[in-house]
């Protein structure tokens, strides 16, 4: 199932299924009034979401819209959190050797995570604003995995059950004040502005093998 958040001028949108070739969509706010909304009652709303999604695969609904990702927002424009956490060491240490940094040998054992802020989410085809390029505006590549409530505690098993949705991320960072602010000892805040996700959010079954 694929789901979108299209912009109707509030901050969280209106959900969206789209198609499974991306051309089609209808609303299902209905059913669920925003991604959120649908998270929140998943195992409630998740079936009528995809009957929904397979008529509109079957081109069996009447009430439907060109799929525009220009008019769409972030799937989710907000969330309750938001943890980026760093699976690629290489990257690490060869970002940190940029600014002349040394990568402690616990970073290949202990995951590295940083928790965000998320009262904002830039929509996939939105301009990236920052007041001048001399912060040193950079960006990565990430896969990003929604969930619903983890439990403190909970087995691999238990935290894979509780991925409901996957996205791609444009992660934003000003890589000229992230050594100012980690010498604080603090960790990120001015250096982690708002970042990008793709258009719409995925089921695991859209995957396939992957």
């Amino acid at each position: 199932m694929k789901l979108a958040s299209i912009n109707n001028n509030t901050r969280d949108g209106s959900l969206l299924v789209v198609s499974r070739d991306l051309q089609l969509a209808a609303s299902a706010s209905d059913i669920a009034l925003t991604l959120q909304v649908a998270l929140d009652n998943w195992d409630e709303l998740n079936p009528r979401l995809l009957e929904r999604f397979d008529a509109l695969n079957d081109r069996k609904l009447d009430d439907t819209i060109e799929f525009d990702q220009d008019a769409v927002l972030s799937p989710l424009p907000r969330a309750y959190q938001w943890v980026d956490g760093s699976a690629y060491v290489n990257h690490v240490e060869l970002v940190r050797k940029a600014r002349k940094a040394e990568m402690p040998e616990t970073f290949w054992t202990d995951p590295l995570v940083y928790q965000g802020g998320s009262d904002t989410f830039v929509a996939p085809r939105g301009d990236i604003l920052m007041a001048t390029e001399e912060w040193g505006i950079d960006f990565e590549s990430e896969i990003a995995v929604i969930t619903d409530d983890v439990a403190m505690g909970a087995s691999l098993s238990d935290t894979a059950n509780s991925i409901k949705l996957f996205m791609l991320v444009n992660d934003v960072s000003l890589r000229n004040l992230i050594p100012g602010e980690l010498a604080k000892g603090f960790g990120f805040f001015q250096a982690k502005p708002s970042s990008a996700f793709s258009p719409v959010a995925v089921t695991a079954d859209e995957l396939g093998e992957a």
